[in-house]
């Protein structure tokens, strides 16, 4: 059986778990900046590690639940 090619969210965890650690704004922070810098946005994973706790938490949590994606800048 075929694996499904989910969301990349915070390290390919499944949307449910992605959620739940998108609302720990603490973990939605680390795994934010963690994320970007692993995928080789530095710029973004530096605006994420400025203005991850508080602005693009809260988006990070409306586009987990309309879009199960974290918001990405680019």
């Amino acid at each position: 059986m075929a694996k499904k090619s989910g969301g990349k969210d915070y390290f390919g965890l499944s949307w449910i778990v992605s959620l739940i650690l998108a609302i720990i704004p603490i973990t939605s922070w680390i795994f934010g900046f963690v994320t970007r810098f692993k995928e080789g946005h530095w710029v973004c994973g530096l605006v994420r590690l400025i203005f991850g706790w508080n602005i693009i938490w809260i988006l990070d949590i409306i586009f987990m639940i309309f879009t199960h994606h974290i918001f990405k800048l680019f």
